[in-house]
């Protein structure tokens, strides 16, 4: 029984200690994710800009702004820069002079009486330029006339869209919406140009419009 005991072990050992094939795995460490040679890199969001401040400067052709002007409460309700509705608002409408000044009420108020609309500037943010990021998520500005600090703050997140603050132009606004949708492309032209080329017989292109 001894010997079959014994037998049974170095047979067992002998087993144990040939070669064979061995696999050894390893867990990926965050920075070997990270590599750009790695598909982890693929999945990863463009670097943020780092903080950086722009100047921001009255666009030319505007009105000259008095400040006695700002003292007038009923100049607040008007508009100085846009006092004539354009030719595409409503051009139907005998009513849109007064429609156009509901459309964006207290317009002198937000830009030169609460505003700065009407003086250099400057403004630091990660995207000072822009309104909202243009990754999504949250974008904070601040704007700085001389000693004056005027902040900006904005959410935007698919069709929704919150901000509060002084924008780049150096107007105050408000803004809360839910749907907010992209600006359609333009159509291509419905017809082809008259002068397009006949194509040669044989091939499948419609022939030319006359």
């Amino acid at each position: 029984m001894n010997r079959v005991t014994s037998l049974a072990v170095l047979i067992f050992l002998a087993l144990s200690a040939a070669p064979g094939r061995t696999e050894s795995r390893t867990l990926q460490s965050p920075k070997a994710a990270a590599d750009p040679q790695n598909g982890w890199a693929r999945m990863k969001r463009p670097p943020r800009p780092q903080w950086h401040t722009i100047k921001v400067t009255p666009r030319p052709g505007r009105p000259k702004i008095h400040w006695y002007d700002k003292l007038n409460p009923i100049w607040w309700v008007k508009n100085a820069d846009d006092p004539v509705p354009p030719d595409w608002y409503k051009p139907d409408d005998k009513h849109r002079v007064t429609k156009w000044h509901f459309r964006n009420p207290f317009h002198n108020f937000t830009s030169y009486v609460i505003g700065i609309s009407d003086k250099e500037s400057l403004r630091s943010g990660r995207y000072p330029e822009l309104v909202s990021n243009p990754n999504g998520g949250w974008n904070f500005a601040v704007s700085r006339r001389r000693l004056l600090l005027l902040p900006f703050i904005d959410y935007r997140r698919g069709k929704f869209e919150f901000y509060f603050g002084w924008r780049k132009g150096g107007n105050f606004g408000i803004k809360l919406n839910f749907s907010q949708t992209r600006p359609p492309k333009t159509p291509p032209p419905a017809n082809p140009p008259a002068n397009q080329p006949t194509p040669p017989p044989g091939t499948n292109s419609p022939p030319a419009a006359p």
